[in-house]
């Protein structure tokens, strides 16, 4: 340890006893904070949490926090652990792979417009927690009946995940962008359609034009989520 109490190398939260052996308890516990925290994000945004706001909301000065919560990676952690206790698992996986996998995937999309700031901390970083653990465990579990390496049902949960994420960053974005509009609903998209369909009506997107030209209608985007899935699911299983 340096001087200053701090570790001199990289340290894992997980790796810190909560509480230590002797003296008193701890007037705040872990669960406490990232709940505060999680709260926060859920009402402003990710940009509203910090430590000060923290601090405030369990009802402790802002460098108390750092005894409990060394760096502010470490409270995004927390948050990211928090949330993912909410994975409603099975106790055992159902002995179909393919249905298994959309099942984590359908409750990693409903997880994160619950929570949606939760696609921004989306990261190898806060990947090795104890609740996401317990979720890579049974997904791993799942996939007992697929015949390929390790390494490869790892590259599946991560190519869902990866899927999820950008589906619901997506849709996070656009139902921002709606609702902080001037304009009534929908008719900033309706414009931009408009514009676009002058633009390729014009022959410099020959290719465009043509898929225009189908004209399938409005995007149910739940069957496009489910396509996408099933086609990641299609490959793996051909492996």
């Amino acid at each position: 340890m340096s001087a200053s109490g701090r570790s001199a190398g990289p340290e894992v939260i997980w790796a810190r006893p909560e509480r230590a052996g002797r003296g008193p308890r701890p007037t705040h516990s872990r669960a406490e904070i990232a709940a505060a925290a999680v709260r926060i994000a859920d009402a402003e945004g990710i940009d509203a949490v910090s430590m000060r706001r923290v601090a405030a909301e369990i009802g402790c000065a802002t460098m108390s926090l750092y005894n409990y919560v060394p760096r502010k990676e470490d409270l995004y952690e927390l948050m990211v652990d928090a949330v993912s206790a909410e994975h409603d698992l099975p106790a055992a996986p159902s002995g179909d792979w393919r249905a298994d996998m959309l099942l984590l995937a359908r409750q990693g999309r409903e997880l994160m417009h619950r929570h949606p700031w939760l696609p921004a901390l989306m990261s190898p970083v806060f990947g090795f927690t104890p609740n996401v653990l317990r979720y890579l465990e049974w997904g791993l579990a799942a996939l007992d009946g697929l015949d390929v390496p390790y390494g490869t049902k790892m590259e599946l949960i991560a190519m869902l995940n990866g899927i999820v994420t950008t589906y619901v960053r997506n849709e996070v974005a656009m139902a921002e962008r709606e609702r902080t509009s001037p304009y009534p609903p929908g008719a900033e998209l309706a414009a931009r359609g408009a514009y676009l369909g002058q633009v390729v009506a014009g022959g410099d997107y020959p290719h465009l034009a043509a898929a225009f030209m189908e004209d399938p209608g409005p995007i149910d985007y739940d069957a496009f989520f489910e396509r996408a899935l099933t086609r990641v699911l299609d490959g793996f299983a051909r492996a």
